[in-house]
């Protein structure tokens, strides 16, 4: 029970890694806080999580034992952010872990010249300016406690390119370049900031996960084909599962971590070792 007396934020926890790391995190004992936009965004050309699902994930939790409280949280919109910040302080008093988590993986699937301005700007505003605005609203309370973690999700994109993705790759280095930055600004202050770096994670179907599925239609992968294409590029010749996603960030989250900061753990069957 790693995570007991501490209270966690996880945006996109309505499924996928989201909700993998929210189960993590209340089998560890936390109470929880979590977010998902719960609508579709004009330019993604996939569902994203729906009221239904976020609800689901707050069910297996509460069944955890944890106390859990629920909202809408658009992390492009500054006052959506501030709202749920406020919301999570207000109920809990404390805010010890936040999970950026939220993203979107396409509109993808193009040569960069091909992007459109506003492709690209819905890429940056959705998986790097997101987790800034979380951070900078999560942040002041943790500065004030003098303690906490903060985990980003990056991506082995965030490490190398891939074709045709310029938009998530620039936008995942970036993850990977703010966490480093706010590490070193918040290190005086107790609070620890790091990134996860996962490789191509299975669509487990009682996470509802649809985002291996998302890439490979960007790529014209067949889906139904594009599980062996995945794993036939990894090392370990496995898909990564989202639990062990979740388990690098509990460990992140814990007090097992309590000197590291500034890192980015992979999660990759040993991708980006090459």
């Amino acid at each position: 029970m790693r995570l007991t007396g501490k209270t966690a934020v996880i945006t996109g926890a309505a499924r996928g890694l989201g909700r993998a790391t929210a189960v993590a995190c209340a089998a560890e004992g936390a109470d929880l806080v979590l977010l998902d936009v719960c609508a579709d965004l004009p330019g993604v050309p996939y569902p994203l999580g729906s009221p239904g699902q976020l609800d689901h994930t707050a069910a297996l939790c509460r069944a955890a034992g944890s106390a859990v409280l629920t909202a809408a949280a658009d992390i492009r919109d500054t006052a959506s952010v501030r709202e749920a910040v406020a919301a999570a302080h207000d109920r809990f008093g404390r805010i010890d872990v936040v999970v950026n988590n939220a993203g979107i993986a396409a509109p993808s699937g193009k040569r960069v010249h091909e992007i459109s301005e506003e492709e690209w700007a819905l890429m940056i505003d959705v998986d790097l300016s997101g987790a800034w605005r979380m951070i900078r609203e999560a942040g002041r309370v943790m500065c004030d406690q003098r303690s906490g973690s903060i985990v980003n999700i990056a991506s082995t994109a965030g490490l190398v390119g891939y074709r045709h993705f310029a938009g998530y790759v620039a936008a995942k280095h970036g993850v990977i370049g703010l966490t480093k930055a706010t590490a070193l600004d918040y290190a005086p202050l107790k609070v620890r900031v790091n990134a996860v770096c996962p490789g191509s994670v299975r669509d487990d179907t009682s996470a509802e996960g649809r985002m291996l599925a998302e890439i490979a239609r960007a790529l014209d992968v067949p889906v139904g084909e594009h599980e062996q294409a995945f794993t036939e590029a990894q090392p370990m010749n496995a898909l990564i599962e989202p639990e062990d996603v979740a388990a690098a960030v509990v460990y992140l989250a814990s007090d097992d971590a309590r000197q590291v900061t500034g890192s980015v753990l992979t999660v990759d069957g040993g991708f980006t070792a090459r």
